[in-house]
């Protein structure tokens, strides 16, 4: 089937199959590889993605599920003309990261949140963060990230 929505700003148009998961079609077809295969059951959080500017697993939409109007970013989709959106440079300087398989979805979960509420508590990121796993970090270095990108959106604004 022949399935058209915006990804990061650009319209894609391509055929899907009727059983290919988002999660497949924008790795495997679109060779976007920040979007994590994990768990596979939307568990994890890896594959997450911005749907309409809302978190969404990947894993659990099917990519015939996309209509035209619709709007996909990803990771590739945060920075711009090469520079780093402020969330991205927050978890690079607070090291909110190690092995970078959970980084992406974080990253997403992360805007999200900050696109809603741009000054969170410490309890409102654990509570946005509660389905995503990290294994390597122990998230304090991610709650540090998240702070500061919200003093970084703050002091660019």
């Amino acid at each position: 089937m022949l399935i058209q929505f915006k990804l990061n700003g650009r319209t894609v148009a391509e055929e899907a199959e009727p059983n290919e998961t988002l999660l497949d079609f924008l790795r495997e077809r679109l060779n976007l590889t920040s979007v994590k295969k994990g768990c596979d059951e939307g568990d994890c959080g890896a594959c997450t993605i911005l749907l309409n500017e809302k978190p969404v697993r990947s894993c659990l939409l099917l990519a015939v599920q996309m209509r035209e109007g619709e709007e996909v970013i990803t990771v590739e989709g945060l920075a711009k003309q090469g520079e780093l959106s402020e969330i991205q440079e927050a978890f690079l300087e607070k090291y909110g990261f190690q092995c970078g398989f959970c980084t992406p979805g974080m990253i997403l979960m992360t805007k999200a949140l900050l696109d809603e509420n741009p000054r969170p508590t410490i309890a409102e990121i654990k509570d946005q963060f509660e389905g995503n796993l990290c294994r390597c970090t122990g998230y304090a270095q991610i709650i540090d990230s998240v702070l500061r990108a919200a003093e970084l959106r703050a002091s660019r604004r």
